[in-house]
């Protein structure tokens, strides 16, 4: 018994070494386990955590099947968008009603976005969609900011053809090696569809 406990003890060191590698890959896991699509994307790829990162994933992790965004009232718009040089966005599933709601929650972006693949949906990321006239004139003239990220203004006419608005992308789901709020994510591709 006591030659079991001094091994234990010469040994101990190496094991919690062990234990806290083994412990950072347990909480890695769920991220991976999010997206259906892991085998395909190494670490690197995972988004970079940010608070507003993990706000949106935590209340967007209802939405990783499709069927559950489908159920709350979002829906496809416009395809699969993909850049005319680089990366792409993924297919849009809109939800009509937030898109008139000026309130900002990470929980209910007003587009959930997804990456087709044989078949099936991969969340990969969100975008926050506000008409910017409705904004502008009930916030004093000033452009929407959530977590200290500051919308973009798309103005009128534009390739979506509809009123000028303000967006933000957020990649929860899938990395992007430009930065977690970019448009264009080149770790996201329509090629699967």
């Amino acid at each position: 018994m006591t030659t079991r406990i001094t091994s234990f003890i010469h040994t101990s060191a190496a094991s919690i070494l062990h234990l806290a590698l083994l412990g950072s890959l347990v909480t890695a896991a769920p991220l991976f386990a999010a997206d259906n699509a892991a085998d395909k994307h190494s670490m690197h790829e995972q988004p970079a955590t940010s608070t507003l990162v993990e706000q949106v994933r935590a209340g967007t992790a209802k939405y990783i099947d499709v069927n559950n965004a489908t159920a709350a009232g979002y829906g496809p718009f416009l395809g699969c968008i993909a850049g005319t040089d680089h990366g792409a966005m993924g297919i849009h599933y809109v939800n009509g009603t937030l898109i008139g709601n000026l309130t900002l929650d990470p929980a209910q972006p007003q587009a959930l976005i997804y990456e087709p693949s044989n078949g099936k949906m991969t969340l990969v990321g969100v975008e926050f969609i506000l008409d910017s006239a409705s904004w502008l004139a009930a916030n004093n003239n000033t452009p929407p900011v959530l977590d200290g990220q500051v919308f973009t203004f798309v103005g009128a006419p534009n390739r979506f053809n509809i009123p000028s608005f303000f967006e933000l992308h957020v990649w929860a789901w899938r990395g992007n090696p430009q930065g977690s709020f970019v448009d264009w994510n080149n770790a996201v591709t329509c090629d699967g569809q």
